[in-house]
């Protein structure tokens, strides 16, 4: 049942025309299970893209929540997906709440009939709503599993599995205090390892940036950050002042009063972007990234080794950006801003650093050491050493 097809292709399928495993000869089996947001379905996706790329034949399976973006991240990505109605518990008194056990306990029911209908050898979690009833109709039958934890706080659903699995692939150090030592494994964040192959001269020729001006790059993320475009629309005339250019990846929702606000700014290289593409050359052209502190943003500002300011989001579960970015500032690797300091402080610090080649170097030299560039690679390597009789 592996899909061969082309990203693009859009292959989510009910569970029952899966396609039965019968032979112990057959290719390896896997299932990947998770998502919610572009955090845990996109390592998800580098795993099984290291999978396929060692074994071509490998079958592998994606598991996720009815609703969520993994429905169609994944089949863009080129694999199949069946969804599960699994959601959250709200943070609120709701009377969902009182529907979630036995939500569960149907996710788990459908988890199991996929399990025993496409045997998978082995099974991984990557956080998210799906995870949860994926990894616990597996263990329960004794199918090897892996889950993998992004963050510098663990996830709920990882914390509640970590007992039930084999391995833990986890991205800092200090986890233990979430996992069982012994089945810790420190591997970092699968992330794109040509985000950091960008050169700069084409990165400034592909954006038409001038060579002897700075650029300060921001991202919050593909659906945007409210308060780094706030800050950022509003330090437009000290950008310009004080002679830097900017990327500015705005997110949709934000980019047409963005684009409004840089319209004037268009000849000083101040560039409002809806997406960005080519964050390989979005890297390579920026001097300092300002940016939020999600798992995968920090991962790959630890690769490209970019002096940054981070700024997390405070609507996220357990303030898990503040945790992420306070691993790299205690390692003197990066610079943060509190979300509600923002607009009073962030451009301040942000020209300063720009201002500053010494204090670059010293956080680009830093973040550097803490990147994993063989992420991927390992945790598959841990991956395949759980299946027995593991073909090579």
């Amino acid at each position: 049942m592996g899909c061969h097809c082309l990203p693009g292709t859009y292959l989510n399928i009910d569970f029952m025309s899966i396609t039965p495993a019968t032979s112990t000869s057959a290719p390896f089996r896997i299932i990947i299970s998770g998502g919610g947001t572009g955090g845990h379905i996109f390592p998800a996706v580098a795993i099984a893209n290291e999978v396929r790329r060692r074994h071509p034949e490998a079958e592998i399976l994606f598991v996720g929540a009815n609703g969520r973006m993994e429905m169609t991240r994944v089949p863009e990505a080129g694999y199949d997906i069946v969804g599960l109605d699994i959601a959250g518990l709200q943070r609120s008194l709701t009377p969902k709440n009182l529907l979630f056990p036995i939500k569960v306990m149907r996710a788990v029911r459908k988890a199991g009939k996929i399990i025993e209908k496409f045997r998978p050898d082995a099974v991984v979690g990557v956080g998210g709503y799906a995870s949860a009833p994926v990894l616990m109709a597996a263990t329960s039958r004794s199918i090897p599993a892996l889950i993998q934890e992004q963050n510098s706080y663990a996830g709920l659903v990882n914390k509640l599995m970590a007992r039930r699995v084999q391995r833990i692939c986890v991205a800092y150090d200090g986890m233990e205090k979430f996992f069982p030592a012994d089945r810790l494994v420190l591997t970092g964040n699968p992330v794109r390892t040509e985000i950091a192959d960008g050169q700069r001269a084409e990165a400034l020729k592909f954006f038409g940036l001038d060579a002897a001006r700075p650029v300060l790059l921001v991202i919050g993320g593909s659906l945007g950050a409210r308060t780094l475009n706030q800050a950022t629309a509003a330090a437009l005339p000290r950008l310009r002042e004080a002679g830097v250019q900017l990327l500015w990846q705005t997110g949709k929702t934000y980019f047409p009063e963005a684009e409004k606000q840089a319209a004037p700014f268009a000849a000083d290289n101040l560039k409002a972007l809806e997406f960005v593409r080519r964050m390989d050359l979005a890297y390579a052209a920026a001097d300092v990234v300002i940016s939020r502190a999600g798992a995968l943003s920090v991962s790959e500002l630890c690769l490209t080794g970019k002096p940054s300011i981070l700024v997390p989001s405070p609507n996220v579960a357990e303030d898990h950006q503040t945790k992420n970015a306070l691993a790299l500032t205690q390692k003197n690797a990066a610079l943060l801003v509190r979300d509600a300091e923002a607009e009073a402080v962030l451009y301040d610090q942000a020209l300063n650093l720009l201002q500053d080649p010494v204090r670059q170097q010293q956080l680009a030299t830093n973040i550097r050491q803490l990147a994993y560039p063989q992420a991927t690679t390992t945790i598959v390597d841990e991956l395949l050493q759980l299946i027995p009789n593991r073909r090579s």
